[in-house]
C-alpha cells in the first residue's frame, strides 16, 4: 500500500497511525503542500478535493483520512476496531464525526493558527477546542477507550490533533481523562509517533 502523507498533517497521520497499528507494510509518498503538489493533476487524479492523505492499494484510491480507517479495518476484517454490533458501530461512528466536526474546527484549526499561520480567531478556536475536550473527558471517566471496550478506529480518529493540541496553545492540563487515554494510545502496540513542532505551547521543547 502507498499513503500520500504529510508529516505534520493530522489527517495524515490517524492514518499512518492505523497502518502502523495493523502491521501493514505501506509506502509513505510524502505530497508536497508547499509547492502545490496537492493541486497537480496527478494528485487531482487520486483526490479531486487535492486533499491529503489519500490510500492507494494496489490500485484501489481511498481519499479522506476517517473512510481509510473504516477501509483498513474493513479490508483486514478487523471487527475489534470496527465493531459490528448496532451499539458500538454507532458510537464509533459519533466519535468519527467528531474528528471530522468539533475536533476539525476546534484544537486542529488551533494548531493550523501556529504551525501554517492560518488566519483563524486565536480565542474562538481555542474555546472550541476546550469545548470539546471537556466533553470527551467527561466520556472517558468511567472507561479506558471512547467507544467500547477495546480501542477502536474512533480512538485512531481522535488522537492526532488532541495529542498536539499544546502546539495550538491548547493546554491540556484540566483534561486528567484525556491524558490518560493519549497515554493508553501511546502504549498500544505498533504505535507511530506524531511528529512534533515547537509551536504554541510547545514553543522550545519539540
Amino acid at each position: 500500500m502507498k499513503l500520500y502523507y504529510v508529516a505534520l498533517s493530522g489527517h495524515a497521520h490517524r492514518a499512518h497511525l492505523f497502518l502502523s497499528l495493523l502491521g501493514i507494510e505501506h509506502e509513505l509518498v510524502h505530497v508536497d503542500l508547499a509547492n502545490g503538489q496537492h493541486k497537480s493533476p496527478a494528485f487531482l487524479a487520486l483526490n479531486p478535493l487535492g486533499q491529503v492523505p489519500v490510500l492507494d492499494d494496489d490500485g484501489v484510491i481511498v481519499a479522506d483520512s476517517n473512510a481509510i480507517l473504516v477501509y483498513l479495518a474493513k479490508k483486514m476484517g478487523r471487527q475489534d476496531w470496527l465493531p459490528e454490533s448496532p451499539r458500538e458501530a454507532a458510537d464509533v461512528q459519533k466519535w468519527l464525526s467528531v474528528a471530522a466536526g468539533q475536533i476539525a474546527y476546534g484544537p486542529c484549526a488551533a494548531r493550523l493558527l501556529t504551525v501554517f499561520g492560518y488566519a483563524f480567531d486565536a480565542d474562538e478556536v481555542i474555546a472550541r477546542a476546550h469545548a470539546i475536550l471537556k466533553h470527551i473527558d467527561d466520556a472517558l471517566c468511567d472507561r479506558a477507550w471512547i467507544a467500547a471496550a477495546q480501542p477502536t478506529i474512533a480512538d485512531v480518529a481522535l488522537y492526532s490533533y488532541i495529542a498536539r493540541a499544546p502546539e495550538g496553545n491548547v493546554d491540556l492540563a484540566a483534561y486528567a481523562q484525556v491524558r490518560r487515554w493519549l497515554a493508553h494510545v501511546e502504549a498500544l502496540s505498533g504505535f507511530a509517533p506524531f511528529q512534533k513542532t515547537a509551536a504554541g505551547l510547545e514553543a522550545g521543547h519539540a
